[in-house]
């Protein structure tokens, strides 16, 4: 979407309040940090990058594109500091963004639990179809559409074997890659999915009946005594950063959508863009020679 120079862009203000319209920070669990990191409230905002993490890397893609505001999924201050020196990670970021009137904002569990929000753009990105149901219900909705994870069902069944190279195609390639763990063979039809970490959910992935579930991080002893458990469902294990992009370019559009219902002063003169800088932790996995 290009932006016009001859209409005005809406204050930071009004994309965050857009933005909260969608998704709202009292979503977020109680241990997260959401909302805007640094930034004036009343600059202008013409571009609007989203990407998974506040990483120098990002910074870069930012200021070479010239946007005004960063969205990430994960937050910079997830936990206390008592510094934002510059000679440390965290700082680095902070001083680039002031230095360069980037302003920064993060959108992590609200964004997660959201309906839509990032497991059902994983779902959707991997080839689950049909409706989608939380794999983690959140108590607190009546209608029964938040939560963490999704459930729903592929349009045909296939082999485990081929799926997983489904979800490897069709997500961010990165170092580490696709692990799989269950008969290759198997038949599977039913889906949960969970972007990001999913060690706390393979107990309700193994409750709700699928016959895989898809998620990132799993650790060794969970994942090894889930299997040899028999009758759950097969896993696939992702990387934590690819199993979060696909929700930036619904973030993106669903922002535009607000800011354009809003009816905000140049609320759709707006442009976004999805980051293409991988920012996996990971930078390379070596085969056994």
């Amino acid at each position: 979407m290009a932006v016009s120079s001859s209409t005005p862009h809406p204050s930071l203000s009004d994309v965050i309040s857009a933005f909260e319209e969608v998704y709202p920070p009292h979503w977020a669990a109680s241990w997260d940090a959401v909302g805007l990191v640094a930034g004036d409230p009343a600059q202008d905002v013409a571009k609007v990058l989203f990407a998974v993490d506040p990483v120098d890397a990002v910074v870069d893609e930012a200021l070479t594109w010239g946007a005004d505001l960063i969205i990430t999924h994960h937050p910079l201050m997830l936990r206390g500091v008592t510094s934002v020196a510059a000679d440390t990670p965290k700082g680095r970021v902070v001083h680039r963004l002031i230095r360069s009137g980037t302003a920064l904002y993060t959108a992590h569990t609200n964004a997660d639990t959201a309906s839509p929000g990032v497991s059902d753009a994983l779902a959707r990105a991997v080839g689950v179809t049909g409706p989608l149901r939380p794999l983690d219900p959140d108590t607190t909705d009546p209608e029964g559409h938040r939560g963490i994870g999704r459930i729903g069902a592929l349009d045909r069944p296939v082999v485990l074997r081929d799926f997983a190279a489904q979800v490897a195609r069709a997500l961010p390639a990165t170092a580490a890659g696709v692990r799989v763990a269950g008969d290759l063979d198997r038949v599977v039809g039913t889906v949960a999915v969970s972007g990001g970490a999913g060690d706390s959910l393979l107990g309700a992935a193994r409750a709700a009946g699928v016959d895989v579930f898809v998620t990132s991080d799993l650790r060794h002893h969970p994942a090894s005594e889930f299997v040899e458990n028999p009758g759950g469902p097969a896993l696939i294990d992702t990387a934590h950063f690819a199993s979060e992009w696909p929700w930036l370019a619904d973030g993106a559009a669903r922002l535009v959508d607000a800011l354009g219902r809003a009816g905000q002063p140049g609320g759709t003169n707006v442009e976004t863009r999805v980051s293409t800088t991988v920012t996996d932790a990971w930078s390379q996995a070596l085969p056994h020679v």
